[in-house]
């Protein structure tokens, strides 16, 4: 189940806080919805909830706060939004990849696409799924680690009513499991009909906590919806004859030529404008929402002929949320309640408007609220709980096994990032595998460095070392380098740009096993890169110009390792780039910054005067390395110091370091956080 205690978000400036102590439970076993027109809170509450968004309260799911869960994924399903993730990879792919973060083997990527009937769309992209296809692969994500209890927003937001009722069918079947669901919803009869329990919220403060019968029986009124271009007439003279008739009728002006009736019937008004020949425009019998928090709906949508209709629950009651609670005319439900409704006539003779005070909470829950009281007739028995509201979670005695009460004041609730993922190098294979940007840029770099092969080889005086590399002097880095950096960069720029790990968590997380595994799958990549490049270098000058220009340079080992030294880390500085400035542009741009900035400042510095030279370095070095090396080793360290000695390796070192420095400061920072 899930406990939340006082939860309150931080104000704005001087605005009042969009959540203010606000507490409530959701318990195992049934759906719970959390209902409020928009800018109620519904969205910051469940922010607050997951340690999302800073502020004041705790929540306790199965008895344990969030942050003390070594696994989060594993017991909380989040859908939050839209899925995100990066448009071109595939619904399969997205899920596999997911797998890997929560630690769960990928066949179960398979099983919840048959659970949500996505079976059929698992090759097909992100960017091209329909909302009621996103709807049903977010449900997907939630599912895939199996988790007790699941956090939904909106979840049935633009769906068709026949994908609306698919959904909530699948939310009860979770429910019905042991698990504990909650969501929320702007609209009062799809909070009745889809959820046992209803939690109201209004300009974030808790205004009511019902089961979904005492819900629809206190707050879902039928009425009768009048539209005329004489409603003051019509009211005052409905207004009369009841108040002649002894019978309780309230009649509410919405504005405009709309006219509310509780307490009567389409005959009962129709007749009643015939007899004084009041020219009528609409008269429809409606299920109206008299409680605080009300929406208005459109007065001339085209989808409210067709709402979702989820099938009787054992909850629902008879006349107010069956097949037959509503017939429809030809507009929606119009709300009373909002924009300032007034009534067009006293109350009639019965109507009663007593508050119904909120019981008392102990005095460790803090100082009662305030409490408003709704109107309704005396003579319906079925609708005496006026005031619909119940003591919340903070009032209710603890349960066996429930945390104890919390102070007065809550304590505070600090954003934390998101969980590494569990299994960080399967994650950043099948991340980097996806999607085919990787692809199509060692393609783009391999016929680039081909064609500038050509041309240097044509143009003549090159080196047959930077001709193998297709690198003119004239540029600062070969296509190979730029390609690899371009792959480093986009490892964590697209973690940022398309936050699929962390989209329950918050930011993207900074751990050292994420940073190991780039690093490494970027290292094989440029690795893979820089073969490739140099091959088809050779394979192509061959076919052209014959065998004049593939002779083996007498330094090849010195050469080789130099370039497989610079592709790397070329890849390497995009990575570390990318991680500290979360854009792949910045990434790219540390490393084209290495021979356009870091060498020049690098050459400034050591050609400038000194009083004392480090002539003989070399030698001395040798004397102090006099132990031998098993397999020539000290050769293999001879000439790695020789290629860090050189004025890109040198620079690119020194970039490096200063990258990984920046990484590791900013990830003690995020944690002392």
């Amino acid at each position: 189940m899930i406990q939340a205690y006082g939860l309150t978000s931080n104000p704005r400036k001087e605005l009042p806080p969009a959540v203010d102590d606000v507490s409530f439970d959701v318990r195992a076993g049934r759906v719970t919805a959390l209902l409020g027109a928009p800018g109620a809170g519904k969205t910051t509450a469940l922010k607050l909830m997951l340690e999302l968004q800073q502020g004041r309260g705790i929540t306790y799911f199965k008895g344990r706060p969030l942050h003390r869960i070594a696994h989060p994924g594993r017991e909380v399903g989040v859908l939050l939004g839209d899925v995100p993730g990066h448009p071109a990879r595939t619904v399969r792919g997205h899920l596999r990849m997911l797998c890997a973060a929560a630690g769960v083997t990928a066949r179960r990527a398979d099983e919840v696409l048959e659970v949500v009937g996505l079976v059929s769309l698992r090759d097909e992209r992100l960017g091209t799924l329909s909302r009621g296809m996103d709807r049903r692969l977010g449900l997907a994500c939630a599912l895939l680690s199996d988790p007790h209890t699941l956090v939904l927003d909106e979840p049935a937001g633009g769906l068709s009513p026949r994908e609306a009722r698919w959904l909530y069918g699948m939310l009860h079947a979770h429910a019905a499991q042991g698990g504990t669901v909650l969501l929320t919803t702007a609209d009062p009869k799809e909070a009745a009909r889809s959820a046992h329990r209803v939690v109201t919220l209004e300009r974030g403060r808790l205004v009511a906590d019902q089961d979904a019968e005492d819900f629809a029986r206190t707050r879902l009124r039928p009425r009768v919806a009048v539209r005329s271009p004489h409603v003051v007439r019509l009211a005052a003279l409905l207004t009369k004859e009841a108040r002649t008739a002894h019978r309780s009728v309230e009649v509410v002006h919405e504005g405009g030529n709309r006219l509310s009736v509780y307490g009567s019937s389409c005959a009962e008004v129709g007749e009643t404008a015939f007899r004084h020949g009041i020219l009528v425009h609409q008269l429809a019998d409606e299920i109206g929402d008299m409680g605080p928090g009300a929406v208005e709906s459109p007065v001339d949508g085209p989808e409210f002929a067709d709402e979702p209709q989820v099938p009787d629950e054992p909850h629902t009651p008879d006349g107010a949320l069956g097949p037959d609670a509503a017939a429809h005319c030809s507009t929606p439900a119009d709300v009373p309640g909002q924009g300032g409704a007034e009534s067009t006539s006293p109350t009639p003779a019965g109507a009663s408007h007593e508050a119904h005070p909120e019981p008392q909470p102990p005095a460790a829950a803090g100082p009662p609220r305030e409490v408003g009281a709704l109107k309704a007739p005396v003579n319906a028995p079925e609708s005496r709980v006026m005031s619909g509201r119940a003591p919340t979670a903070a009032v209710r005695p603890a349960e066996a096994g429930a945390p104890d009460s919390p102070p007065s004041l809550p304590p505070p609730i600090s954003v934390r990032p998101a969980p590494s993922p569990l299994r960080p190098l399967r994650y950043e294979i099948r991340r980097a595998a996806g999607i085919g940007t990787g692809f199509v840029t060692g393609a783009v770099v391999l016929v680039v460095s081909a064609l500038a092969a050509v041309i240097l080889a044509r143009i003549g005086h090159t080196p047959q070392a930077r001709l193998l590399a297709a690198w003119p002097r004239e540029l600062p880095l070969p296509p190979a380098a730029l390609g690899a950096g371009l792959l480093g960069a986009l490892a964590f720029g697209d973690e940022f740009r398309h936050p699929a790990l962390a989209a329950d968590r918050g930011t993207v997380p900074r751990r050292l096993g994420l940073l190991a595994a780039k690093l490494l799958v970027a290292t094989a990549t440029a690795l893979m890169l820089a073969f490739l490049t140099v091959g088809c270098d050779a394979e192509v000058l061959y076919i052209v110009y014959g065998r004049e220009l593939m002779q083996v340079p007498m330094d090849w080992l010195s050469l080789s390792a130099s370039w497989l030294g610079l592709v790397v880390g070329c890849a390497w500085a995009g990575v570390l780039a990318a991680g500290v400035f979360r854009s792949t542009t910045a990434g790219l741009a540390a490393v084209i910054s290495v021979p356009v900035v870091v060498v020049p400042l690098v050459q400034k510095a050591l050609a400038g005067s000194s009083v004392r030279m480090a002539a003989g370095l070399p030698l001395r070095l040798r004397e102090v390395f006099l132990l031998q090396w098993p397999f020539g080793g000290e050769r293999y360290l001879w000439a790695a110091a020789r290629m860090i000695a050189q004025p890109v390796g040198g620079a690119l070192t020194l970039s490096l370091t200063a990258l990984l420095c920046a990484y590791l400061l900013t990830t003690l920072r995020s944690r002392v956080r």
